[in-house]
């Protein structure tokens, strides 16, 4: 089941914010990461959020040993921004490779405008970076002392979805579903995709300090996080912000 677009309400321009964050990781990714080359290795590491350094307030700059399936390895460390902290938030803007942006940028733009419309720029900017380091947080707290580099948007944008599954959660969304368009409302997009994101973070524990792959406690922390900011935004913002007269909605 893979999001392509939702239902949205009339009478709103462009969504800004969300629309800058998507372009500032583009940008990010392809002319301070390289897009991925050796070349963008040295931002990469340097920027990304390592639990160790946050959570003992060392920045590492010289390769750090660890063993994986019996075998020693390294994990490059580059000099990163002082405080060290910041980078609970230049990582939310990083990715990991083509597919890793993609994937995270489409799901942004799906769900982002209408929560951005809904409780206004500015308070969602704040929202977004929040649930953005609330989710590092919650994947550094599963071993704070791992020197593997966690970064990506996909903690942010869980928040992202923890509130609109709270606020729209009968909005028709576009799904691919065995190789046809399939219009499901969101709690039932969302819903399997949460369901998905507990069963491999509570299961695999996601990324330790012996191995690397997809970090799912930020997913949950981040989901989480979400829907309670959601319920607050839900009981604030009751009401769609638009203009008088104009319609409710429209599908697309």
């Amino acid at each position: 089941m893979f999001p392509i677009g939702d239902e949205n309400e009339r009478g709103h321009g462009p969504a800004f914010v969300t629309l800058a964050i998507i372009a500032l990781n583009v940008l990010v990714f392809l002319f301070l990461q390289g897009a991925g080359a050796p070349e963008g290795d040295e931002f990469t590491y340097g920027y990304s959020a390592v639990p160790f350094e946050i959570t003992h307030g060392v920045d590492l700059t010289e390769p750090e040993p660890i063993e994986v399936e019996g075998q020693q390895a390294a994990v490059p460390q580059e000099p990163g921004p002082s405080p060290i902290w910041l980078t609970l938030f230049s990582s939310i803007f990083m990715h990991g490779g083509w597919l890793h942006i993609a994937g995270n940028m489409l799901f942004l733009w799906v769900f982002g405008d209408n929560v951005e419309h809904r409780i206004g720029h500015v308070l969602y900017l704040v929202f977004y970076l929040a649930v953005g380091v609330i989710a590092s947080l919650a994947q550094i707290m599963t071993n704070t002392d791992s020197v593997i580099p966690t970064l990506g948007a996909s903690g942010a944008i869980s928040g992202v979805l923890g509130a609109y599954l709270v606020m729209f959660p009968t909005n028709r969304v576009t799904v691919f579903l065995f190789r046809f368009l399939v219009p499901v409302p969101a709690i039932v997009a969302i819903g399997m995709w949460a369901v998905f994101q507990f069963i491999n973070g509570l299961g695999a524990a996601a990324v330790t300090a012996e191995t690397g792959g997809v970090a799912y406690m930020a997913h949950i922390g981040g989901f989480v996080a979400g829907l309670l900011a959601g319920l607050i935004f839900r009981s604030i913002f009751n009401e769609p912000r638009r203009p008088r007269g104009a319609p409710a909605s429209v599908y697309g």
